[in-house]
This record gives C-alpha cells, sequence and structure tokens, in this order.
C-alpha cells in the first residue's frame, strides 16, 4: 500500500510538472509571436516611413521642377513679348508716315523716304553725277509720290551743276509741265533762265523770267526774276 501510495504520487507530480511546463511553453511562445507580431508592426512603421521619405524627396524633386519650368515659362512669355513689341515696332517703321512735303501733309513710304534722302545726300555731299542718277531713278520708281515734283527738280539742278545746261533746261520744262502748281515750279523756270544765260541764249532767258514774273508773280523766284530783267533793259 504504501509502495501504492508512493507510485501514485510520483504519478502526480509528473503530471503536475508537465503542464508547468506547457504553460511556460505557451508562454514563451505567446511573447515570441507578441515580439513577432510587434517585430512585424515596427517593420511596417518603418516602411512607411521611409515610404513618407521617399514621398518627400519625390515631391521636393517635383516642386522643384515646377520652379524650374515656371522660370522657363516666364522667360518663353518674356522673349514673346519682345518679339511681338520688336515685330510690331518693324511693321510700324515699314508703314507710310505722314510727312510735310513743299508745305503739305503726305504719306511716305519708309523705302521711299529713304530713296529720297539718300539722293540727296549725293547731291549735298557734290556728287552731282550719282545724285542725278539717283533723283530719276526715284521718279521712276515712285510717279505718285509726294517727293517726285522735288526729285525732278533735283535731276534738273544735278544736270546744272555738270554744266549739261541742255538737259537741264529739259528737265525743268517737264517739272513745269507735269506739276505747274507746285511751289517748285517757279524755282524750275528761274533755272531754265539760268542755263539759257549759261549759253547766251539771252532772249530765251528774258522770255523765261517774264513768263516767271507772270505765272507766279509773288513767289521769291519772281523777285528774283523781276531784279535779274533789269540787268536787259
Amino acid at each position: 500500500m504504501a509502495a501504492f501510495s508512493l507510485g501514485s504520487l510520483q504519478a502526480h507530480a509528473a503530471l503536475f510538472g508537465d503542464d508547468e511546463a506547457r504553460r511556460a511553453i505557451l508562454d514563451v511562445r505567446t511573447k515570441v509571436d507578441a515580439m513577432q507580431q510587434s517585430k512585424a508592426e515596427t517593420s511596417a512603421v518603418l516602411d512607411l516611413s521611409n515610404q513618407n521619405e521617399q514621398l518627400r524627396q519625390e515631391i521636393a524633386r517635383l516642386n522643384g521642377q515646377i520652379e524650374v519650368l515656371t522660370n522657363e515659362l516666364a522667360n518663353v512669355q518674356q522673349r514673346q513679348k519682345d518679339f511681338y513689341t520688336d515685330l510690331d515696332n518693324r511693321l510700324r517703321k515699314l508703314e507710310p508716315q505722314n510727312v510735310s512735303v513743299d508745305g503739305q501733309d503726305a504719306l511716305v513710304g519708309q523705302s521711299e523716304q529713304r530713296s529720297y534722302d539718300d539722293a540727296l545726300a549725293l547731291f549735298k555731299s557734290g556728287d552731282y553725277k550719282k545724285a542725278g542718277a539717283a533723283f530719276n531713278d526715284f521718279v521712276q520708281r515712285y510717279p505718285q509720290s509726294a517727293y517726285a515734283p522735288s526729285a525732278q527738280y533735283w535731276v534738273g539742278n544735278a544736270l546744272y551743276a555738270q554744266r549739261d545746261y541742255r538737259n537741264a533746261i529739259s528737265a525743268q520744262q517737264s517739272l513745269v509741265k507735269k506739276y505747274p502748281d507746285n511751289p517748285k515750279a517757279a524755282d524750275a523756270m528761274l533755272n531754265i533762265a539760268s542755263s539759257y544765260m549759261e549759253m547766251k541764249d539771252r532772249t530765251a532767258a528774258k522770255k523765261t523770267l517774264e513768263s516767271l514774273v507772270a505765272k507766279y508773280p509773288n513767289t521769291p523766284a519772281a523777285q528774283t526774276a523781276k531784279e535779274r530783267l533789269t540787268n536787259f533793259k
């Protein structure tokens, strides 16, 4: 009996030891699972943090690109504005300008104005041959120009300066015939009279002066003609 009781106690003790061990194992497993769960959660948090950092860097990069593109757009818009301003200025320069020619307002194109000014500059420089050719070319190119009468007048003066009196007379007579009401007509007739005088044709010179006084009595050229006529008496 004593032996039986001892065996039962040993079996009970063995059973008790197994339960404790199982609980210990379960406890350890629980802790391990908790740690693994915590680790997983921590890893997820770290991954999320890394993703956030990557997103922050990507946003910063995109903001940088936006700033660069904004600056480029501003530069392009400024260049376009400058281009259209320059184009508008160029077009305005090509448009006819309102100028006063022989006391009358007229529209004159830029190329037309430049051609006339260049020819006049040649005359003033003393290059009468080139000046005459330039003014003659102007008359051919711009027959309806407000400068056409003046250009024809300077053709005659250029010929006179070259002592080509016969052609000078022809050029000035063309002006008087075509533009009789132009202010240059009286001066053209005075030039014709001067050319006749250089050719020693006093009769033609006197007749031209008298005609000048009769046709344009109130002009400075007529006053000069009157003074010259006194030399014929």
